[in-house]
């Protein structure tokens, strides 16, 4: 059999690495051993997190809309139900950065979900 020279590709796949590694603290972003298992960390923690960062702003934002409602006199639970009875189609990321934003149309809303 032939012998097969992998100069080009293993220098290639080795930088595919080192590039990704690129702004790692010491031998994690220059060594190659370390820079895999470092990058391949990395890769499988951004997969998990793009996944997770859509529940972590959902809590934020029920937590925020739950604050401003109780300080209108209301549950987050009652407002929501009151919001689909009067269908009132706003989602949590709205009805947040109104009650963020602006408290005063927020309140007008709170009072449409009590009736």
């Amino acid at each position: 059999m032939a012998r097969v020279k992998r100069g080009n590709v293993a220098r290639k796949r080795r930088n595919k690495i080192l590039r990704l590694a690129r702004g790692f603290k010491g031998s994690n972003g220059t060594l190659f051993r370390t820079a895999n298992q470092r990058v391949m960390k990395a890769l499988c923690n951004a997969y998990r997190d793009r996944r997770r960062r859509k529940r972590d702003f959902r809590r934020l934002w029920i937590a925020r809309i739950n604050a401003a409602s109780r300080i209108n006199g209301l549950s987050y639970s009652r407002l929501i139900g009151g919001l689909k009875k009067a269908d009132i189609r706003l989602n949590r990321k709205m009805l947040a950065q109104m009650a963020l934003v602006d408290p005063q149309s927020f309140s007008e809303v709170v009072a449409v979900a009590k009736n």
